[in-house]
């Protein structure tokens, strides 16, 4: 499959290109799914760090379609990961339903980035919702012994149940309840994440696009928090 003008673009900017195979499927929740794959030697090539992620090509009416998924669990010597797809309408999650093992994905892999701060932050806050769940995970295993306050946003009941890599010890979770298309998630968060920030603390947030904007420009320029302390992506777009 060709991967049209985005494909070309990918290349101009040095990425690479790799075929996954899946080895196995799990049903995590009912609309959670997760599949290990073979790596097809993107992580002998690339490497890995905290929150990586490799874009999924999919044939869409004849046409090529990327979307980007987190690694999970990475096993280098062994040259496999998983991918986590919260199952939604799609392309991608009409792929990621049906898949079985010894199916096969095309990936690109570039812009993905990112390193632990040092010294560690304070604290971590992070904001999220079932498309940022591996990397929310993947940024708690890197830093295991730093306390975090995660807002997670549920669209879904079932998604209450997701699992999240959390302690009772380091890390305090709320549950929030979408509604009014993130509306009540910036409410909470606004409310509640000044009282625990200081100089030290770390702001992570990847939500749908509009509430990753609203949130990030909030913590910016009303809280102050410098950009080297701040992490914002938008992970999807509310339709």
């Amino acid at each position: 499959m060709g991967h049209g003008w985005e494909g070309v673009v990918l290349r101009l900017m040095r990425g690479k290109d790799f075929t996954f195979t899946v080895r196995s499927t799990e049903e995590v929740a009912d609309r959670y799914r997760r599949l290990r794959l073979t790596d097809g030697g993107m992580l002998a090539a690339i490497g890995t760090h905290p929150t990586m992620w490799v874009r999924l090509w999919f044939d869409h009416a004849g046409k090529p379609h990327q979307r980007a998924y987190t690694v999970v669990d990475p096993d280098p010597a062994g040259g496999t990961f998983s991918l986590e797809f919260a199952l939604h309408e799609g392309r991608a999650s009409d792929w990621a339903r049906t898949a079985r093992p010894g199916d096969t994905i095309e990936a690109t892999v570039q812009g993905t980035g990112f390193s632990v701060p040092d010294p560690l932050p304070s604290r971590l806050l992070v904001v999220g919702d079932p498309a940022s769940l591996p990397a929310i995970n993947s940024l708690l295993d890197s830093m295991p012994l730093t306390p975090a306050t995660i807002w997670f946003e549920v669209p879904h009941p079932s998604d209450a149940d997701l699992p999240l890599r959390c302690d009772a010890a380091h890390h305090e979770v709320h549950l929030i309840p979408r509604h009014d298309n993130g509306a009540r998630l910036i409410e909470t968060v606004r409310s509640t994440l000044p009282g625990l920030l200081d100089d030290g603390s770390y702001v992570w947030i990847a939500c749908d696009t509009a509430t990753t904007r609203a949130l990030a420009s909030y913590v910016r320029k009303q809280l102050g928090v410098p950009k080297e302390r701040l992490h914002a992506l938008g992970y999807w777009r509310a339709a």
